[in-house]
């Protein structure tokens, strides 16, 4: 039986490396789940995903990672195009945030939650920030997000 699926997870995340192409692809899996029956999960890099996008899906997930204290300039791109052609349209779209972060990841999480609210996009959980050295126990985490993500819109509780 071929069930259509009605509803979109969107995930925007910028992988420039292997580890952080590991964590895209956790994304990518955990919204995949074989429970899962009405939603598809649609996964583009920043510059590749535009306000179309955006104005299509009924949730997104924002991958990023840390640079400089800041989010990724690939992903800040993708706000600035996108950001005037969806603000009126999307108001309450569910969203959820991993941060790739050598660091502490707290810049990157202000300069996101700041362009989101402005959008007034609701958050769904705080944000997930993997700090420090790599674990492989980060894939696992934006497995979970992603998975809860996508049911949570399958359900409608988000």
């Amino acid at each position: 039986m071929n069930v259509e699926c009605n509803k979109q997870l969107l995930v925007i995340a910028h992988a420039p490396s292997a580890n952080t192409r590991q964590l895209r692809e956790a994304a990518l899996q955990g919204a995949s789940h074989p429970d899962l029956e009405q939603v598809q999960c649609v996964v583009k890099a920043p510059l590749e995903a535009g306000p179309e996008d955006v104005l299509a899906c009924d949730a997104i997930l924002l991958g990023t990672t840390e640079n400089l204290g800041y989010m990724s300039g690939a992903l800040k791109d993708f706000f600035d195009r996108s950001y005037y052609s969806v603000l009126e349209k999307k108001q309450g779209l569910p969203c959820a945030l991993y941060i790739r972060a050598g660091h502490d990841g707290t810049g990157t999480q202000r300069a996101v939650e700041s362009i989101v609210t402005g959008l007034r996009w609701r958050w769904v959980q705080p944000p997930l920030i993997l700090r420090g050295e790599w674990q492989p126990s980060f894939t696992d985490q934006v497995e979970e997000l992603s998975m809860t993500l996508a049911f949570s819109v399958e359900s409608g509780i988000i």
